[in-house]
């Protein structure tokens, strides 16, 4: 299964924000303004982790901020802010984080199947550096491996 595409909606470089609440907000952001998702699975990706910690954070400096599918998720969808100063999520060894994925899927076996896909992108360790330092849309998606909707890539507004 590939990366679902990443709307530029999707993405936020260099943002300011006071802690990991307001990092995750932001990716939860990007998932609605891209159509994926519903104001209310942000507030449910924050629950998460103060339910269960930060276990978010899955490498050092890169926190994968997602919830169980649900009816607030319209469709599959992934969102990516960098920060411009790291924060911390309270992981005892992946603390600050520089990189915040949002994550919506519709499934339990798509979440499954697009964590693996995530898993290969980061096998390389120079990836969430590069992600944490790029400047501009088609810099993210090309470390990513995805690309532009097709409306979006051909110029046409959605």
């Amino acid at each position: 299964m590939q990366l679902p595409d990443l709307p530029l909606t999707a993405i936020a470089i260099g943002i300011h924000v006071e802690d990991w609440r307001a990092a995750v907000t932001a990716a939860g952001d990007g998932l609605v303004r891209s159509g994926s998702t519903v104001p209310g699975y942000t507030k449910r990706m924050i629950d998460v982790i103060d339910e269960f910690g930060a276990y978010v954070v899955i490498a050092p400096g890169l926190a994968l901020a997602h919830a169980r599918p649900g009816p607030d998720v319209i469709a599959e969808g992934l969102s990516v802010v960098t920060l411009a100063e790291p924060v911390a999520f309270g992981h005892p060894h992946n603390d600050p984080v520089s990189v915040v994925l949002g994550l919506a899927v519709t499934t339990g076996d798509e979440h499954v199947l697009l964590v693996a896909e995530l898993a290969n992108v980061f096998n390389d360790p120079r990836v969430i550096p590069a992600l944490a330092a790029a400047t501009d849309a088609a810099g993210i998606r090309s470390l990513l491996g995805v690309t532009a909707p097709a409306a979006e890539a051909s110029g046409v507004e959605e």
